[in-house]
């Protein structure tokens, strides 16, 4: 009989969450996740509006830098071909891309259901054979004919697609409804159908529509700090529509990943940092800051004197306004 394969724990990865990012703040590397939400709250908007960022490498929704660009395998089985490529086209007007420079394959198959074998097989063929960074499913509903609040028959649906992400390599978006009048119920509870939905999700995201109408999105990372709520808004782009955050009307939102608070902490100094006081504003393991902080020297984004870390364009200016 064969055995399970097993490493020793001192060669196991040791990049820390914040550095593995498919979109930066948004979605994991390699993460399985929901996009969640009531009906009409976009949530078919907020998938290729992720599938445009990663084919293009453009930052999703104008903010959420992308780290992995790549192709994209996208399957819409709720919407009319036509429709789905108005939407890229709109999403791409507002991203500055053209949709024919883009590597998203769409699956045209009238329906694909995980809980038949054959169809499992041949989605995995395809993955195989395309080999994409991100594969998007919209929506869960329409991909089985199972009972969703049976946790006996969605967890080996989720289980074959964490599967498929762990041997192939790449993210994994599943669309799913939340429950009707759910908004007083915390974002990922609110999920239709059975915990196993919010529990499988290495990152979720959800949208809600609060009473005054505004639409908002809430960031949930297994393994990562997750962003305060973003008020989001469909906005027209020539004869199609976009998703947009809003501009903050208070405070700015806090930066999300550790590139960012980085960023953010040498911008407010002004001054060069050290290691020391850089840990204490990013609140991060040393390990994790020294980890980020090599890879930022590196890449030519900072610059490491006797006096610290400073972001590399401030050195810049003062040089050229030195005597």
């Amino acid at each position: 009989m064969s055995t399970l394969p097993v490493e020793p724990a001192w060669k196991l990865s040791g990049r820390a969450p914040e550095s593995r990012w498919l979109l930066t703040g948004l979605w994991s590397c390699e993460a399985v996740g929901i996009v969640g939400g009531e009906p009409k709250c976009c949530k078919s908007f907020l998938a290729l509006d992720l599938a445009v960022a990663v084919a293009s490498g453009t930052p999703a929704l104008r903010r959420f830098p992308v780290a992995s660009p790549g192709r994209v395998l996208l399957y819409a089985a709720e919407d009319a071909l036509h429709i789905v490529r108005a939407r890229l086209e709109g999403i791409c007007a507002a991203a500055d891309c053209r949709l024919q420079d883009l590597d998203i394959q769409v699956i045209t198959a009238p329906s694909v259901r995980l809980d038949l074998p054959a169809d499992r097989d041949a989605l995995e063929r395809t993955v195989a054979d395309l080999k994409p960074k991100l594969l998007i499913l919209d929506p869960f509903v329409r991909l089985h004919r199972i009972d969703e609040n049976s946790s006996g028959e969605v967890a080996p649906l989720l289980a074959y697609l964490r599967e498929l992400q762990r041997r192939h390599a790449l993210a994994v978006l599943l669309v799913h409804h939340a429950k009707k009048t759910a908004g007083h119920i915390r974002a990922g509870q609110a999920l239709r159908g059975s915990s196993e939905f919010h529990a499988w999700g290495d990152s979720n995201l959800y949208l809600r529509r609060e009473p005054s109408g505004q639409l908002t999105l809430t960031v949930e990372h297994r393994a990562a700090p997750s962003p305060p709520s973003l008020p989001l808004e469909l906005q027209q782009h020539g004869p199609a529509l976009a998703l947009a955050v809003l501009a903050p009307t208070a405070t700015d939102v806090p930066p999300s990943s550790l590139d960012e608070r980085i960023t953010s902490a040498l911008e407010s100094a002004e001054r060069p940092l050290p290691l020391a006081e850089l840990r204490s504003l990013c609140r991060v393991r040393n390990a994790t800051l020294h980890e980020r902080l090599t890879a930022l020297t590196r890449a030519g984004h900072l610059v490491r004197d006797t006096d610290g870390y400073r972001l590399a364009r401030i050195n810049t200016t003062e040089t050229r306004e030195g005597p």
